[in-house]
């Protein structure tokens, strides 16, 4: 049973007492510590994340202790104060007391414990794990850069994605890129160096796969490249600049955790990309390729050219280029077509009961989508969309559980519709006064 967090706030200012000391087998965790002792270790970690007030923690805790004493040299049993640390705990998702994680060949991918909360199931648990990362290791399966101690001497495929940049290589690089740099200077000698290696790492790869390499993370060894340490003035390590084209470069002063560099790197991916192109649905390549590469994609219906003249229909679309502007952050992709050429589309999304122009946002890979219930206006969309972006809204299933077929159209040519061009009726041959009569 998990304590939620804020169930009893009440109880936070009474004073507690810390579950752990340094006589227990248990190793207390920090901020500090705790890339040193668990990330970079090539130990077995199991950590328990507890509040002191929790009741459930206060009852896991002799527990805790038999299992780590019983544990000793095999497998490392720490513990971290989150309600003291709440960074640490929120890193790492923690959402109620007690959580217990598993490091284990992954350190960056620890795993949930679900087990029992008495020592003698927590051993079992450790044990588990231990026969699992000892069974990878023998296959030759290390589990990712952070099985080991990695160092930036060793090379080793944890920093792939970090680009190593020298005085040599760094304006090759650097200042003539189109892209932006966040580049790290430090020092191999430097604690706090060492302990942002690992986050800087995860990060790099991170970042590389979410903005396609457009935003990229390096390091210097500042104390080899001293003309670059001169140039920018490093005096402390590890300092980390932010470079783009054009602009001076900035000091990245935000946290040192991977989640933290990675938002910061999305925000500078955000404020430099173009808006993503607004696509019409001309063939099924187009509607499928784009719904498959975003997390959503944005689908409008207009009504048809005859309705609205090019005039109008370039009002609309201006309207939803605005919006995939606004909310290029997002990365969805943005697509339209017009009433009536893509009508199995339309009943699969539900469109076309309440009249045109209609929005739908569909994600491709739960075959749900959402409706735009309000007005195609700016103010209309932007309520629409900022409810889905915060996991508001309803949602239905898309009809058949698959896109229908799609229709191969002719791209519109951004002019006004005409008329289809009825034949010419020929009337010599009709004896008009004859039909008079029969009328008559």
């Amino acid at each position: 049973l998990l304590f939620v967090l804020g169930a009893v706030t009440c109880t936070l200012f009474l004073a507690v007492k810390a579950l752990y000391s340094a006589s227990d087998d248990v190793i207390e965790l920090t901020p500090t510590n705790f890339n040193r002792e668990v990330i970079q270790s090539e130990s077995l970690w199991l950590v328990e994340f507890y509040a002191p007030w929790c009741g459930h923690c206060q009852r896991l805790t002799p527990e805790w202790k038999k299992a780590a004493t019983a544990l000793k040299g095999v497998v490392k049993v720490g513990a971290v104060d989150a309600d003291k640390h709440q960074s640490l705990g929120g890193q790492y998702g923690v959402r109620g007391f007690p959580t217990i994680k598993i490091f284990g060949a992954n350190k960056n991918k620890a795993e949930d414990y679900q087990g029992g909360r008495t020592s003698d199931a927590i051993v079992d648990a450790a044990l588990s794990a231990l026969r699992s990362l000892v069974k990878d290791r023998l296959s030759g399966r290390s589990g990712g850069y952070s099985s080991g101690k990695q160092s930036r001497e060793s090379g080793g495929g944890g920093k792939r994605d970090v680009i190593e940049l020298t005085d040599d290589s760094f304006d090759k690089n650097v200042i003539n890129s189109d892209d932006v740099w966040m580049v790290e200077f430090y020092a191999p000698w430097c604690g706090h160096c060492k302990n942002l290696e690992p986050e800087w790492a995860a990060a790099a790869t991170e970042v590389k796969e979410q903005t396609k390499g457009k935003v990229k993370l390096a390091a210097v060894d500042a104390t080899v490249n001293q003309m670059l340490t001169g140039r920018y003035g490093i005096r402390g390590f590890p300092t980390i600049k932010i470079f783009q084209k054009g602009e001076d470069p900035v000091d990245y002063d935000g946290g040192r955790t991977r989640s933290d560099i990675i938002a910061r790197a999305l925000d500078l991916f955000s404020d430099n990309a173009p808006p993503p192109e607004l696509l019409e649905i001309i063939s099924e390549d187009v509607l499928k390729s784009t719904c498959d590469a975003h997390q959503l994609c944005i689908i409008s219906v207009l009504p048809h050219i005859l309705d609205t003249g090019a005039s109008g229909r370039n009002s609309y679309l201006d309207v939803m280029l605005k919006m995939a502007e606004k909310y290029k952050k997002k990365m969805w992709g943005w697509l339209w077509t017009e009433a009536g050429a893509q009508s199995d589309l339309e009943s699969s999304l539900g469109i076309g009961g309440f009249g045109y122009p209609a929005m739908a946002a569909v994600n491709a890979r739960k075959m749900k989508f959402a409706l735009l219930k309000g007005s195609f206006s700016e103010q209309g969309i932007n309520e629409f969309l900022r409810e889905l972006s915060v996991g508001r809204g309803s949602t239905a299933p898309v009809a058949g559980g698959a896109f229908p077929k799609i229709h191969s159209v002719e791209p519109w040519d951004g002019k006004d519709g005409e008329l289809p061009v009825e034949d010419d009726i020929d009337l010599s041959d009709v004896d008009l006064d004859d039909w008079d009569k029969d009328e008559l």
